[in-house]
């Protein structure tokens, strides 16, 4: 990965995956936080869920943490008269605290399900809620494309992700589709940024957008066989 050219296109962009404040609605209203929650925002990205969780929980905390400087950075900024956030440039399998809830919208595959469900469950307080989407197959038989997606992540089945919830210590409360509009939320600003570096780009940076680009295109044509379950779970 060409880290540079990467960071070109994503930087300043409201978001780094795909999520709604719709989601973070639904999730805590399942969760049953109390008012004053402490919530860590894993993978927090430029911090494009830290608005919606402030909203949804009355007096929440919010720790937001994200291995890269660059976005640790971009979400300190939009949040620095926000006495409520903290932003820390942290590893997601060793989160600093233990929380009333984590939310890790599209992040946790990078420590793998199994492992970072673990790793969840050491930086939640006892009957915590974690909140996370998974890439998920929604029907039997995905085809080559949908599976392509991924780039060899073994995504599976809404079943196959509730049994790992279960067997590594949560009870499941919820699970839904992320929803279109969540994708596009990530992908529509991340065109425009293609569209606006294209004409000056050099040879590595085009490279990159035309990398960034296909990936949009291949979600749309996939996404109705796979996309990103969201699931909330308490820690037994």
């Amino acid at each position: 990965m060409d880290w540079e050219a990467f960071f070109t296109v994503h930087r300043g962009l409201p978001r780094e995956g795909p999520g709604t404040a719709e989601d973070v609605a639904w999730t805590c209203g399942l969760a049953g936080l109390p008012e004053g929650a402490v919530i860590c925002d894993a993978g927090c990205g430029p911090g494009g869920d830290i608005a919606a969780l402030l909203d949804a929980v009355p007096g929440a905390r919010v720790v937001s943490v994200d291995k890269s400087a660059g976005f640790v950075a971009e979400a300190a900024a939009r949040f620095a008269g926000e006495a409520r956030v903290s932003v820390v440039e942290g590893d997601l399998g060793a989160l600093p605290g233990a929380y009333d809830m984590i939310w890790c919208a599209g992040a946790l595959y990078f420590l793998g399900l199994r492992d970072g469900l673990a790793a969840m469950a050491r930086a939640l307080k006892p009957g915590g809620v974690l909140a996370f989407s998974e890439p998920c197959f929604f029907t039997d038989a995905p085809g080559a494309e949908a599976r392509a997606f991924w780039e060899g992540y073994p995504a599976q089945s809404a079943e196959g992700i509730a049994a790992a919830v279960t067997a590594a210590g949560f009870d499941v409360l919820g699970t839904r589709k992320v929803p279109d509009a969540g994708w596009e939320a990530y992908y529509r600003p991340m065109e425009a940024r293609i569209a606006a570096l294209r004409p000056d780009a050099d040879a590595r940076l085009a490279a990159m957008l035309d990398l960034c680009a296909a990936e949009a295109v291949a979600w749309r044509q996939v996404r109705d066989e796979t996309g990103y379950l969201l699931c909330v779970a308490r820690l037994s």
